[in-house]
């Protein structure tokens, strides 16, 4: 098994290059199977879901190389078969190959999803989404198995119950080849939304309005070969300012779209945080004082829900009572009880609110990484704790942030990965 070991109670200090983002290029790469031919993606950060991805892609008869940042896709071959369940649940952005598969196939054979525990995690909007286009959904509650079909796909008016990012891109996917024009209204306005679509676009779809509420696609023939960007990655890079509001001396992080995390640096400002923007780079230094604020999680741009537990470390050290509450997930909480064993005084209302009390010295321990992005601020809270953290279920962590280790050591970190044997 791997662990993360962590020295804490160092100064970082240098610079750390965010990669592309994360929720965006789990999308990125089943949308390339939309286009006839090759594709290619830049900035494809180095994380395992890119990877789980790509055994999916494979097992569909598409051909993927990479060079460092760059993968090509060629779907020239593709076949469409079964998702088995094996790489259905290794991630769960495999639900995006639904909307793929339903716009080029108009039939798809997949198994739910997989992905972090961090509440129920239905996809019933993605589903009525689909429905409303004509297609008919089967489902074996026994396996998890889901058959969609449908004799043509044809454009709807699909008002989303909540503004969930993965069903917009869905059935932005589906829609892109039906026939008529589909509009999605109350859709997610989430930044990678807006990546993708300019993809889509590239490949010669008709889309209008990502990054607003309503989303207009006209259905086109089909699509061809077109390469995109990935954007930073605005979680990545709000994990890092945190850890240098913690323990940075003008830690420059680099390749930063300011525009793209104004909720967390709007906060940084209520809490005393100095910081400075320069173009792309952001420099921040260790807090001397951190004001408590009240935090709530919520849509675009709003306060990032995957910001919200590295900024429950930060909040142990600000002088005096903090309110966190999580209005998305359900299931955000599992982290505290680790904090908590290292020194945190956070008193838990519910699943939803935490009430955060500061300062608190945090001293190491041996804890366990329960999700993505509570792994990510069990790795804050090791970095800004005096003595070892032994972190266990790092397979959660390596998900979503790439090249880790690499960057934090080489501004100062004392981290590293040890096989332990069980």
């Amino acid at each position: 098994m791997e662990k993360i070991i962590i020295n804490g109670g160092k100064t970082l200090s240098g610079s750390i290059q965010i990669g592309g983002a994360k929720n965006s290029v789990v999308a990125l790469i089943p949308a390339a199977l939309l286009a006839e031919g090759k594709t290619v993606i830049s900035n494809v950060p180095n994380i395992t879901d890119r990877d789980a991805l790509f055994n999916i892609v494979k097992a569909l008869g598409v051909k993927v190389s990479k060079e460092d940042t760059i993968v090509n896709i060629d779907s020239t071959n593709i076949k469409n078969v079964e998702i088995s369940e094996e790489l259905s649940k290794k991630l769960r952005a495999s639900y995006y190959f639904m909307g793929v598969l339903l716009a080029k196939y108009k039939h798809v054979e997949m198994y739910f999803p997989g992905g972090c525990n961090i509440g129920a995690r239905p996809i019933d909007l993605h589903l009525k989404g689909f429905e409303a286009m004509g297609v008919k959904v089967s489902h074996d509650e026994e396996t998890h198995k889901y058959i969609l079909d449908a004799k043509k796909l044809k454009g709807a008016k699909i008002s989303l119950d909540f503004a969930s990012v993965g069903a917009t891109i869905n059935i932005m996917f589906a829609a892109t080849m039906a026939e008529g024009t589909t509009v999605i209204e109350n859709a997610a306005k989430e930044t990678e939304i807006i990546n993708i679509a300019d993809f889509l676009n590239a490949m010669g779809a008709d889309i209008t309005g990502a990054g607003t509420s309503t989303i207009k696609i006209n259905g086109v023939k089909k699509l061809h070969s077109a390469s995109i960007s990935v954007i930073p990655d605005r979680i990545e890079a709000g994990t890092y300012l945190i850890i240098g509001a913690l323990v940075g001396d003008n830690l420059k992080v680099c390749g930063v779209n300011p525009d793209h995390i104004t909720a967390v640096l709007n906060k940084f400002k209520d809490m005393g945080i100095d910081y400075k923007v320069e173009g792309n780079i952001i420099t921040i230094s260790k807090a001397k004082i951190i004001n408590p604020i009240n935090i709530t999680t919520l849509v675009y741009p709003g306060f990032p829900t995957d910001l919200g537990q590295p900024m429950s470390v930060l909040l142990t050290q600000a002088d005096g009572t903090s309110y966190f509450e999580e209005t998305i997930w359900e299931n955000r909480m599992q982290h505290v009880e680790y904090l908590n064993k290292m020194g945190a005084n956070i008193e838990l209302k519910d699943n939803s609110h935490a009430v955060i009390n500061g300062p608190s010295p945090l001293h190491g321990a041996s804890i366990n990484a329960t999700d993505l992005r509570g792994g990510a601020a069990l790795v804050v809270a090791g970095l800004a704790a005096d003595g070892q953290t032994i972190i266990s279920n790092i397979d959660y962590i390596l998900r979503g942030y790439e090249n880790l280790i690499i960057k934090l050591n080489n501004v100062g970190a004392d981290i590293q990965i040890i096989n332990v044997d069980e």
